[in-house]
């Protein structure tokens, strides 16, 4: 059995109370509701650790400003 992936699927954020909706890109310079800026959670720090349901994941940014979530 293969699983066929969209890009509608793929792109949209999904949504615990039904399916996903597609949300606009916001302007330049405008950040969307709920949005955290990657510089509070970092703290001029290369990673930091995040708790998520017991679980222990590493947020790391690299040297090409790319962010990586690894459990």
């Amino acid at each position: 059995m293969q699983a066929s992936l969209t890009a509608t699927s793929f792109f949209a954020p999904a949504s615990f109370d039904g399916p996903a909706q597609r949300q606009e890109p916001a302007q330049q310079g405008e950040m969307p509701a709920g949005a955290v800026d990657s510089n509070e959670l970092l703290k001029g720090q290369k990673a930091v650790t995040i708790v998520h349901n017991g679980s222990l994941y590493r947020l790391q940014a690299t040297k090409l400003g790319k962010l990586i979530l690894t459990k």
